[in-house]
């Protein structure tokens, strides 16, 4: 064998180790850098996805604090109208009572105070 391939052959494994060593370090480096930016990303996606848990809880309170108003809202009127109606009811009574009063004082006409009065009488006992 010739001292050429004696150095080559008796050399290469330790270049070959040298250069696997270092191509495992550089990759073993870069995976490990991977590793942890990764990680970081996930930590701080979980922070951010906190956050945002928080802002949504809020938003979520406030529709629910406006559906519950629109609600009694909506209550608060269907009893206005009931009374509403209730209302309207009670003023018909009221206007016909007021109807028939006047017509029992329909042919009346006084010229004088002391004469108005006993229709007056007459018309506030017809409306109570």
């Amino acid at each position: 064998m010739s001292a050429l391939g004696n150095l080559a052959g008796g050399q290469a494994w330790k270049i070959a180790t040298v250069a696997l060593a270092a191509v495992l370090l550089a990759g073993g480096g870069a995976g490990g850098g991977l590793w942890w930016a990764a990680a970081a990303a996930r930590d701080q996606a979980l922070e951010d996805l906190k956050a945002e848990q928080g802002v949504n809880a809020q938003l979520r309170a406030g529709v629910d604090a406006q559906n519950a108003a629109i609600l009694e809202q909506a209550r608060l009127a269907r009893e206005a109208e009931t009374r509403g109606q209730a209302a309207l009811a009670l003023a018909a009574v009221t206007g016909k009572r007021f109807e028939v009063a006047l017509q029992h004082l329909s042919g009346a006409r006084p010229t004088s105070c002391a004469e108005a009065m006993p229709y007056v009488n007459k018309l506030l006992e017809d409306v109570r």
